[in-house]
Parts: C-alpha cells; sequence; structure tokens
C-alpha cells in the first residue's frame, strides 16, 4: 500500500496535462481513455491541489458575476 502510494505520487505529468484534466472533469465529458491515459501519467496529489484551486475560482467566479447582476 506504501509502496503504492509513492509511486503513483512520483508521476510526472506537467501542469498543462493535470490542468487540462481537471477542466474536463468540471465539463464532465470524458472519453474513459482519456480518464485511463490521465490516472496513469498523473499525480494524484497535483490534481487534488489543482481541483481546490480550480473550485475555488469557480466560486469566485460564480461569486463577482452574482454581485454585478444584483448591483444593476
Amino acid at each position: 500500500m506504501q509502496d503504492d502510494f509513492k509511486e503513483s505520487t512520483q508521476r510526472k505529468a506537467s501542469l498543462g496535462a493535470t490542468v487540462k484534466a481537471i477542466l474536463w472533469a468540471f465539463l464532465g465529458v470524458r472519453k474513459k481513455s482519456g480518464y485511463e491515459h490521465d490516472a496513469a501519467k498523473l499525480n494524484p496529489v497535483h490534481v487534488l491541489l489543482a481541483g481546490v484551486i480550480a473550485a475555488l475560482i469557480f466560486i469566485a467566479t460564480l461569486v463577482i458575476i452574482v454581485k454585478i447582476v444584483v448591483a444593476q
């Protein structure tokens, strides 16, 4: 179990690949082959951090849009 975690956290994928996978996940549209490729290449810690950051940006964007609409 410990070896599996070490192996998965040592995966090397670019920041762009991680962000792309997160954006596809937010859209909810993904091919099974793309998911399997991401699961084999991406570092789960990076995916978790990128997902949290993307969620915060999404929430902040929604709050800003609501404030603009309500102010008018």
